[in-house]
């Protein structure tokens, strides 16, 4: 018996309810209640939760963490599980090394990075004028967090604006950009009558900033977002980079040039359901009139085709991965079989923070800079003063004892 053919009214109603949204991180909801704050500040666009260092009652030697992209409010939960219940209990470790942690969560976090830097920047200001003793802030964020503290910082010193911070550290962040693959970007564009979720998301402020190429249709040309261009010259016209801290990063991926596995080319997304039969996904290859996919969602053959030109071969890049193919698939998978959306994930990851964008030594639009041995380079190639790389490519954000424990070691030498 075929299977039956699913109205577009009935897969708009279903994926209403679960629409697809690209997001590193836990994929549970928590099963634990983080720490009850010592302090909850409202910050213009943001919160910040305020957790003293244990046994202490005030502030005293704080260390302000900011969250990363996403979309709609930051949660205190996800943070807490996302990056103190897993390998290296981060938040924790800090609070028993007698450090205050302020979390810095924003209403939303797929708003423009320097909607978001407001928050930080009263973050930071408040720290310092509430902080007892004279040690110096350790700021700094995950992923996107780190541009926003970054943005923040270099902000604070054009205007000279004392930021009392003695050491700014990122954790994944994409300083020289970060990567959707352009066929995912394209999906999320092509299914925006269906649901306009995934759109909304790729064409958020923050994602246009973020992106080292943006599409903002399905059938557009991948490009630096006008977005991306205004927040970099503001960031050059300040200074790039604050001056004062000691400034620190890491990236979840390996140093070595060794890429995460990906082929060039390979067939990473494959529709088999008869509304989407003829959606097909595969990894970018380099050169010109490159096919990334063909695209069919509800409406007949045959699937509409996008192709690149120009691009490098970014997918298998070394660097903090996302389940990106993974998580399209888990999604559409996850509506009823009378849907017909059932697709299959060939590979479910991509690179998303190539490794050379985390810690700020190269550009992230050829092969020769992807895949470059960043372990054999002179360490003043980097904008960071010092980092460290990740002994094999991982997920993006991954919270563990190798990279957390260097930063609260760098933390620690703040004195």
């Amino acid at each position: 018996m075929s299977e039956p053919q699913a109205t577009e009214q009935q897969i708009r109603e279903a994926l209403a309810a679960a629409p697809i949204i690209l997001a590193p991180g836990p994929k549970e909801q928590p099963t634990r209640t983080p720490p009850v704050p010592s302090d909850v500040w409202d910050l213009p666009g943001g919160t910040a939760w305020v957790y003293y260092a244990e046994g202490g009652d005030r502030l005293t030697k704080p260390v302000i963490a900011a969250d990363g992209f996403n979309m709609g409010p930051s949660s205190i939960d996800m943070l807490w599980q996302g990056l103190d219940w897993g390998e290296y209990a981060f938040f924790s470790e800090l609070r028993r090394r007698g450090h205050d942690v302020v979390v810095l969560g924003f209403h939303e976090r797929s708003a423009a990075i320097q909607r978001n830097a407001d928050a930080a920047i009263e973050a930071i200001t408040r720290a310092g004028a509430m902080r007892q003793g004279d040690h110096r802030l350790a700021v700094g964020g995950f992923s996107m967090g780190g541009l926003v503290t970054r943005y923040a910082l270099t902000k604070m010193e054009s205007q000279r604006i004392d930021h009392q911070t003695g050491l700014y550290w990122s954790y994944d962040t994409p300083h020289r950009g970060a990567w959707i693959p352009l066929g995912l970007q394209a999906f999320a564009h092509y299914s925006r009558d269906l649901n306009d979720g995934f759109s909304r998301q790729i064409n958020s402020p923050a994602a246009r900033q973020l992106l080292a190429r943006h599409l903002d249709a399905w059938d557009g040309k991948p490009r630096v977002d006008e977005l991306r261009e205004q927040l970099l010259a503001e960031l050059d016209r300040m200074g790039d980079w604050p001056a004062i801290p000691l400034k620190i990063g890491v990236a979840n991926g390996v140093g070595t040039g060794q890429g995460n596995g990906i082929k060039p080319g390979e067939h990473a997304v494959d529709g088999k359901g008869l509304a989407i039969l003829g959606t097909d996904l595969y990894a970018q290859r380099g050169g010109d009139n490159q096919l990334v996919a063909n695209l069919r969602l509800v409406t007949l053959p045959p699937a509409k085709e996008v192709r690149t030109d120009d691009l490098p071969e970014i997918d298998g890049a070394p660097g903090g991965t996302l389940e990106g193919f993974g998580i399209l698939a888990d999604r559409l998978n996850e509506q009823p079989p009378i849907l017909g959306l059932r697709t299959e994930a060939h590979i479910r990851h991509h690179s998303f923070v190539p490794s050379v964008s985390a810690v700020a030594v190269r550009d992230v639009m050829t092969d020769a800079d992807l895949y470059v041995e960043i372990d054999g380079l002179e360490p003043e190639t980097s904008d960071l003063d010092d980092f460290r790389l990740a002994s094999q490519n991982q997920p993006h954000t991954l919270m563990t004892t190798e990279l957390g424990g260097w930063i609260i070691e760098q933390i620690e030498n703040l004195g």
